[in-house]
């Protein structure tokens, strides 16, 4: 009796460990400490992203002996700005980047842009001259 009061549930764990992704996806293969496969992705709210293979990210850990894992990001590109407090940049492969700016400026780096819908500036609908 003395003893069933002395053991107690383990406590639950959580850490995070930097990986690297072996299989992209949806569902990812990590290697950490070992590889880990079929770990879901996970970002901020409306924000959709993959993971490419070679990319270093970040595995949050949890549950009893954090066997509860998932991706919850990647470390930036050395050539990413840096972004002042408040400002959001989002950027993807081949340079493609917006930058939301603390002076209320958006800048779009893109090869092309392509836009579906109708286009309105300052108010007024847009018509390319010749339309």
């Amino acid at each position: 009796m003395w003893l069933s009061k002395q053991i107690r549930p383990a406590a639950a764990l959580a850490g995070a460990d930097l990986g690297v992704t072996t299989i992209s996806g949806q569902k990812v293969g990590v290697v950490t400490r070992g590889e880990v496969r079929d770990l879901p992705v996970y970002g901020p709210g409306g924000y959709l992203w993959t993971p490419a293979n070679g990319a270093a990210v970040l595995v949050i850990k949890g549950g009893p002996g954090g066997e509860e894992q998932c991706v919850a990001g990647a470390r930036p590109p050395e050539e990413a700005p840096q972004v002042r407090p408040g400002e959001v940049y989002l950027y993807g492969p081949g340079g493609n980047a917006v930058y939301l700016k603390q002076d209320g400026s958006v800048e779009i780096t893109a090869k092309q842009i392509a836009i579906t819908g109708e286009l309105t500036v300052n108010g007024e609908r847009y018509a390319p001259q010749g339309d």
